[in-house]
C-alpha cells in the first residue's frame, strides 16, 4: 500500500475514533458513572496490511514468562510498563525497528496482513473434559505455546483430579495463565467459567529461556475490530500475532516458534 494511502486509512480510523469520543463525552456528562463510557471506548483496530491501532489509553506492558525450579512455566514477571498514551500503533509485521511499536516498515516490505481468522465462537470449537468438580474446555488450535498448562502433570489430568483441592487450585491457576484463552475451566456446580479479573490492558509476551518473542496478550475483554470493521468475539483473554507469520491473522497461532 502506498505510504499516503496507508496514512489516509490511519487518519480515517482516528477521525472515527475522535468523533465517537466527542459523542461519548457528551453522553458521559449525563451519566452518573463517567468511567463506564470511557472504558467502553477502548478498542484495538486492525489496519489493512498495517499495525494495530490502539485507542483510549489502554495500558501496555512487557512481561516475561519464568520457569519454576523444575523448568516448567509458572509465573509472569513484569519488565516494562509504558506511559499511558491516548492512541498508539503496535507492530503487526514483525519487522519494526521500534518494537513493540510500528515504525512503518510494513509498507517497505509490502506486508500481507490479510485476516484469515476462524471467527467461530470459542465454545463451538472447544473440546470438553469433565472432572469431579471442574470441567475444562480446550480449543487446541488456539495454542500459542505459553506452556503454563504442563506443570504438575498437566491441566487435563488436574481437571480429572479436581476433587483434590490442590489439583483444583492449580488447574484454575494454569487456565488463567493461558494467554490465548485456549483453556477455560468451569465450576461444575455453578456452571460458571472461573476467569481471572483483568484490567483492560495489553501485555507483550517474552520467554527468555527459549529466546521466544511471543504474541500480544489482550486482557479484560477489549474489542478487536477487523480492517473491515467487524468485531471479533470479545473475550477476557486472547492473543494477537506480532511476528507476521500466523496463518490465523490477526490472532497468534504459535508460528513465532514454528516458522
Amino acid at each position: 500500500m502506498p505510504i499516503q494511502k496507508y496514512r489516509n486509512v490511519i487518519d480515517q480510523k482516528r477521525k472515527k475514533y475522535n468523533s465517537e469520543k466527542e459523542s461519548r463525552s457528551i453522553m458521559s456528562k449525563k451519566n452518573e458513572n463517567p468511567s463506564s463510557p470511557h472504558d467502553d471506548r477502548k478498542r484495538i483496530s486492525v489496519c489493512k496490511n498495517g499495525p494495530y491501532l490502539v485507542s483510549c489509553e489502554i495500558p501496555l506492558q512487557i512481561k516475561e514468562i519464568r520457569n519454576d525450579s523444575e523448568g516448567y512455566c509458572s509465573t509472569w514477571h513484569e519488565l516494562t510498563t509504558f506511559p499511558l498514551q491516548e492512541q498508539y500503533s503496535l507492530c503487526r509485521c514483525g519487522q519494526s525497528k521500534n518494537k513493540p511499536f510500528c515504525d512503518g516498515t510494513h509498507i517497505k516490505i509490502h506486508f500481507d496482513g490479510t485476516e484469515t481468522a476462524d471467527d467461530a465462537p470459542y465454545l463451538g470449537r472447544a473440546d470438553r473434559i469433565i472432572g469431579p468438580t471442574l470441567s475444562l474446555t480446550d480449543a487446541d488450535n488456539m495454542c500459542v505455546h505459553a506452556r503454563f498448562c504442563m506443570r504438575a502433570g498437566g491441566i487435563w489430568n488436574l481437571t480429572r483430579q479436581s476433587d483434590n483441592p490442590e489439583a483444583r487450585d492449580i488447574a484454575i491457576e494454569e487456565a488463567g495463565n493461558c494467554p490465548s484463552g485456549r483453556l477455560v475451566v468451569w465450576d461444575k456446580k455453578s456452571g460458571k467459567a472461573l476467569e481471572p479479573e483483568f484490567e483492560k490492558s495489553i501485555v507483550v509476551i517474552e520467554y527468555p529461556p527459549r529466546s521466544e518473542h511471543g504474541p500480544l496478550w489482550v486482557r479484560g475483554g477489549i474489542p478487536v475490530e477487523s480492517s473491515d470493521s467487524h468485531v471479533y468475539e470479545i473475550r477476557n483473554r486472547l492473543t494477537l500475532c506480532r511476528c507476521g507469520k500466523s496463518y490465523n491473522k490477526p490472532f497468534c497461532d504459535g508460528s513465532h516458534i514454528e516458522r
